[in-house]
């Protein structure tokens, strides 16, 4: 159990359970022949395992906390007027990584997030096609739970690896991050899809995932409380802790996962923007 500062208590055992059981409603469908894909006002891919999941975890979140609002991707038609009002709520992408759930890659998750006062204090990212789950609680640290295996710690990478191993989106690669890899002398790209690029960072299997694309507040918040618990830091491009909740868009500014700063990849980072900027 969890005590959350003021009269909160959250049971993260029943949160696991809940993100393994969207997990399963998810590879109910995954595991059909076919997989029917719709697409949004915003043109990404929306599937019946997205809404089933879903629906899941906001009947489960409803039972366990009627009294937290909830936030969730395919939900998102909140005004702005009523979410800033919020100091705690639920901040939950029902599948992350929708495209390579329909590629079935095997690299898509359930993600929730609790945030207190702009930031996330617990983070579930389950991962239901490879059984492995983790989760980050504030002051607890953060852990990794293959199959029906025991929890077990995780902590970013301690001292600076060479090659660097910089993690990147399958689906989302941009021409920035191709010559931020490139500029970074002895470096490897690990490539991977959804919140598990964060993962990486926090096991201690990469150490940075710099994120130079769009991306969306629900799509982060889950895995920056597993990275942050696990000693890492998730920051702005000018190195400022990620907040959420602060405008009417839910779209994230560019950031970074990484275990620590270097000097190597600060000054590559600053070239791949300023290429990025003056490109027409």
């Amino acid at each position: 159990m969890f005590f959350n500062g003021v009269m909160q208590l959250i049971d993260t055992d029943a949160l696991i359970r809940l993100a393994r059981d969207a997990g399963d409603e998810i590879m109910k469908i995954y595991n059909e022949d076919r997989i029917a894909v719709e697409t949004k006002a915003d043109d990404s891919p929306l599937t019946n395992a997205d809404m089933a999941s879903h629906q899941t975890l906001v009947a489960g979140l409803r039972a366990m906390t009627p009294e937290i609002p909830i936030l969730s991707e395919e939900s998102a038609a909140l005004p702005w007027e009523q979410r800033r009002q919020w100091r705690r709520y639920w901040l939950i992408d029902p599948l992350d990584g929708t495209k390579e759930f329909v590629k079935r890659t095997h690299e898509f998750t359930v993600n929730i997030a609790l945030i207190e006062d702009g930031y996330p204090v617990i983070g579930v990212v389950h991962a239901p096609a490879i059984d492995t789950l983790y989760y980050g609680v504030e002051g607890r640290g953060a852990f990794r739970a293959r199959g029906e295996g025991k929890a077990e710690p995780i902590r970013v990478a301690a001292d600076p690896h060479r090659p660097m191993r910089i993690v990147g989106s399958k689906s989302h690669a941009t021409e920035s991050l191709r010559r931020f890899v490139a500029c970074v002398d002895d470096a490897e790209l690990v490539s991977m899809g959804s919140s598990l690029k964060f993962c990486l960072v926090a096991e201690g299997a990469a150490d940075i995932y710099p994120r130079l694309g769009p991306t969306s507040e629900w799509d982060t918040a889950a895995a920056q409380a597993v990275v942050e618990q696990a000693g890492g830091r998730v920051t702005t491009l000018d190195l400022q802790r990620f907040r959420y909740n602060t405008k009417d868009s839910l779209l994230n500014p560019e950031f970074l996962v990484f275990s620590e700063v270097q000097a190597a990849w600060k000054s590559c980072l600053e070239d791949a923007r300023t290429d990025a900027e003056a490109r027409p």
